[in-house]
């Protein structure tokens, strides 16, 4: 029984937690058409993840740190550029790129950094633990008590300042929130993968839901399943659990997609 090894719990306690505030941040990030959010802030981690083995801290603060600045730059020049969202997100990732590829040059331990690319989700300490179970609580919190916030966000910044919402300070939580959750996943589920678990499950979830509410609800559900099915087929068949549970969802999609399109219009 695989839940019978201390590693694999916490493998399971954190995916299913990961599972859960990935899709809400996703949810948004969707419908906001910035899909490529999350892959601009896993490079920009890596360069966190490296520029802390070299200066002998946790990688895991390092890539935080890194994802924060990487979020509100993203913010900071998308508001410049306003017409041209997607610029914002290709100019960080560069960043990150490129600074995660001078800085891996002068890391001694080269096995500790590749497993940030991947993740290691059966590897995590108690700290990072710990640290994935407070970031999770402080998303699902946020997101339940600013629920109509962040959907008005989600759909229209300028409908959201027309019906009162204070636009600049959810945009600041939420893209902290976004930082924090795309750095601690990082480390778990492997910085270049997390960009498909926050879009993957909620176009599943868009093939089924019919409103906001209920697309989100699925999104985590499927992000859930994928996860267990993901975690269970690594352990047994000796696979990366990160890539196992993307290449899961993304057999599911496609699945999916077949099947919703031969059902008539």
């Amino acid at each position: 029984m695989l839940l019978q090894y201390d590693f694999m719990r916490k493998a399971f306690i954190v995916g299913i937690l990961l599972a859960i505030i990935i899709p809400c941040i996703g949810m948004i990030v969707v419908l906001r058409r910035l899909s490529m959010t999350g892959d601009a802030l896993s490079h920009m981690s890596l360069a966190g993840v490296a520029l802390g083995l070299v200066i002998g801290i946790n990688p895991v603060l390092g890539a935080t740190l890194a994802c924060i600045i990487a979020a509100f730059g993203i913010e900071f020049i998308r508001k410049r550029f306003n017409h041209y969202a997607d610029m914002a997100i290709a100019i960080i990732m560069s960043t990150g790129v490129g600074l995660a590829g001078v800085l891996s040059g002068f890391v001694s331990n080269t096995s500790n950094f590749n497993s940030f690319l991947f993740g290691s989700i059966v590897a995590i300490t108690n700290f990072e633990l710990v640290m994935v179970i407070l970031i999770s609580v402080i998303v699902m919190l946020t997101f339940v008590l600013l629920y109509k916030e962040l959907m008005y966000l989600a759909f229209d910044e300028n409908s959201a300042r027309l019906s009162k919402v204070p636009v600049k300070a959810i945009n600041f939580i939420f893209t902290l929130l976004t930082a924090l959750t795309v750095s601690i996943a990082s480390r778990t589920v492997g910085a270049l993968i997390i960009s498909s678990l926050m879009v993957i499950p909620t176009a599943c979830a868009m093939q089924y839901g019919k409103s906001y509410k209920q697309t989100l609800i699925y999104s985590i559900v499927f992000a859930v399943i994928f996860t267990v099915i993901g975690l269970t087929l690594s352990y047994y068949k000796g696979l990366k659990p990160g890539g196992t549970i993307v290449l899961t969802s993304v057999v599911f999609l496609l699945i999916t997609l077949a099947v919703k399109g031969r059902k008539p219009n």
